[in-house]
């Protein structure tokens, strides 16, 4: 029989009330605290939580506190990138931020998905989709990246952008649901 944290991990729909998804979740909690109520002044401790915390970080990449997910091994963010203030990655899906990436204030990377349908929904089933973010993409604060989504190198995603599809790469993207309005050359 396949686990529950198994059937999340494979993107298979989950319960998320199951004990090893609920210790795992206690353990990222516990992390986020650490890291999130550390002294500015203690470099080295905030990079050991996040270190422990995350599935992958990457050199000279720096997070602002306080950031929020929701099990931190299913991050993974490459060098150089810079994660500002308030970030929430639910990571119930692989979260792949590239090498040089910027993540403005407020910015919200959601993999969990929900069925449309009302029984399934009320027994608490869930699943989710990765997003993945390319090399030197640049997230305006408050922007909104939905299950699924994949943004192309070089992007920059307006302020307030809520992204609900796939952006390609070099582009300028704004709006609800995001649109891209011009190519970057």
């Amino acid at each position: 029989m396949t686990s529950m944290k198994e059937r999340m991990l494979a993107g298979e729909p989950y319960l998320a009330d199951d004990p090893e998804l609920v210790a795992d979740h206690l353990r990222a909690q516990r992390l986020m605290a650490r890291f999130n109520t550390s002294s500015v002044d203690d470099q080295d401790e905030r990079r050991a939580a996040l270190r422990e915390l995350l599935g992958e970080i990457g050199e000279e990449t720096a997070i602002r506190p306080p950031f929020y997910c929701d099990y931190g091994y299913n991050v993974r963010i490459g060098p150089r990138s810079f994660v500002n203030y308030q970030a929430v990655f639910l990571d119930v899906a692989p979260i792949t931020l590239g090498a040089d990436v910027q993540v403005a204030p407020n910015v919200q990377l959601l993999t969990p998905t929900h069925p449309v349908e009302p029984e399934p929904r009320r027994a608490k089933w869930e699943a989710a989709k990765p997003i993945t973010i390319g090399d030197n993409v640049w997230l305006g604060g408050g922007a909104i990246v939905l299950a699924g989504v994949t943004v192309g190198e070089n992007t920059v995603v307006g302020a307030g952008a809520v992204v609900t599809r796939d952006l390609p790469a070099n582009v300028v993207a704004v709006g609800n649901p995001a649109r891209p309005v011009r190519e970057i050359s």
